[in-house]
């Protein structure tokens, strides 16, 4: 058996934990860490109903064993140390889940806390549950609108889209998930959550079967790109603000059409008007047209039990020249669509590295950590014109019910965000629950202020129709 298989015994004699090492995308964060913008992950469950808190306790304490390599914490070690390692613990060092108080405030204080305050590595598991019951109803495309001031972080939820006024309720129970991104990814933490549900309402949390697709297996023939050596554009300036962290706003948006048999896919569309998007906010704003990149995380693994937890994403960079989406009047958006879905396609089937072949040689144990720190740091500034526009992480339709039972219920959004760190400053995640598109933008306060994110919102939800085309 392997160390991941071993965890320390909470009874018997007392042993040293288990012990693995970094793993490369672990460490560069590790490496990289910073505390004006923490390297979190947000992940916000709304449920129609009400959860018990000591039942939902005990039903992460029991998921928490199940997928025992969530139990981790980064090991001390001296300066001249080699390696970062994760001491496997039998138990979690610190209770997961809390309880705020409930209040007018209490979302946007939970999202606040989402985006600033990271679960410490020093303690198992770097994970923090935070259940926040919600209240308020209304109707039609603003209800339910939640906001929070511009002194803390300006968050929100806006229900839109064109097909009229629809009831809306924002009561019930709300579970906020925050991340430590050194150790943890979102869809590691969602298979985590989707056995809680499970343990805690009884119901079958099993993962849907993946979409059919209508594409080819067969290897996409090569086609001209922009090249990645070119210095990609730079998400524009908007009104930068004092304060340090990130901000983020979520809005819920109809599903884009897509008609049946089409050789491209919802992530393909999403490509698209994230790039849209972008190129439209640059111009606004005087900036010379450049090519984009735009980073998207693919994730290979198993939605079952057998899930590997951590970090388990490897990055592609999607490429656009400021041609492609100069033009972008309806008559040549399928050509866009099509040659976007060649490229994403091409991307996912070609090996590569998590982080690409020089993430791996930094990552080597030729030196002490600190060593590789300062360098692995000072390569990230120099490298910072050549880093992708943004990041697209789209997790697509929710794969686990997240049913918690009869009283609380199935979960009807799910959203999530991406860290948001300067040179990029913008990142966008989108997720699909109940028919629904779940959309995240996060952003860096000193590139983008709330107004921006409104405006950039805005625009999305502009270009995500426009590729609603029809042959």
């Amino acid at each position: 058996m392997t160390a991941l298989q071993q965890p320390a015994r909470a009874d018997g004699p007392l042993r040293p934990p288990a012990r693995v090492p970094f793993p490369v995308v672990d460490e560069v964060a590790r490496h990289c860490l910073q505390e004006e913008e923490p390297e979190t992950v947000h992940i916000e469950v709304h449920l129609p109903g009400r959860l018990d808190a000591g039942r939902l306790r005990a039903a992460f304490a029991q998921a928490l064993r199940r997928h025992p390599r969530i139990l981790v914490r980064e090991a001390p070690g001296r300066w001249y140390r080699r390696r970062y390692e994760w001491e496997l613990t039998a138990e979690p060092d610190v209770e997961v889940v809390g309880f705020p108080a409930p209040g007018r405030d209490a979302l946007r204080d939970a999202r606040t806390r989402a985006l600033t305050q990271a679960p410490p590595l020093s303690l198992s598991p770097p994970v923090r549950v935070e259940m926040v019951e919600a209240t308020g109803t209304g109707t039609g495309p603003g209800a339910g609108r939640i906001e929070g001031s511009e002194a803390s972080d300006a968050v929100g939820i806006r229900p839109r889209g064109a097909h009229g006024p629809q009831p809306r309720t924002a009561q019930g129970t709300v579970l906020f998930l925050t991340i430590n991104h050194t150790a943890l990814d979102g869809p590691a933490c969602l298979r985590v959550l989707a056995t809680a549900a499970e343990l805690y309402g009884g119901e079958d949390n099993s993962p849907a079967a993946p979409p059919v697709r209508t594409t080819s297996d067969a290897p996409p023939p090569a086609e001209d790109a922009p090249s990645n050596w070119s210095h990609p554009a730079r998400v524009a300036p908007g009104t930068p603000e004092p304060s340090p962290g990130n901000g983020m706003l979520v809005t819920e948006l109809p599903l884009p059409h897509r008609p049946k048999g089409s050789p491209y896919t919802v992530n393909d569309q999403l490509m698209v008007t994230t790039a849209l998007t972008i190129a439209h906010w640059n111009r606004e704003h005087g900036a010379r047209p450049r090519p984009l990149r735009i980073t998207m995380p693919v994730d290979d693994r198993p939605r079952d039990a057998s899930m590997p937890i951590g970090n388990g994403t490897r990055l592609v960079e999607v490429p656009f020249s400021p041609d492609e989406l100069a033009a972008h009047a309806p008559a040549d958006m399928p050509a866009l669509l099509h040659r976007t879905a060649t490229r994403t396609r091409a991307l996912k089937a070609l090996p590569r590295p998590q982080l690409g072949h020089g993430a791996s040689l930094l990552t080597a144990p030729w030196a002490p950590v600190a060593v590789r720190a300062a360098l692995t740091r000072g390569l990230r500034r120099a490298a910072a014109p050549w880093t992708s526009t943004t990041l697209l992480s789209n997790i697509g339709r929710i794969p686990y019910p997240l049913d918690f039972g009869e009283e609380a219920g199935r979960a009807h959004a799910v959203w999530f965000s991406a860290p948001a760190r300067m040179p990029r400053g913008l990142t966008v995640t989108t997720a699909s629950t109940a028919g629904r598109l779940h959309l995240a933008l996060r952003w860096s306060r000193a590139l983008l202020s709330h107004g921006d994110g409104a405006h950039l919102r805005d625009l999305f939800e502009h270009y995500l129709h426009s590729t609603e085309v029809t042959p």
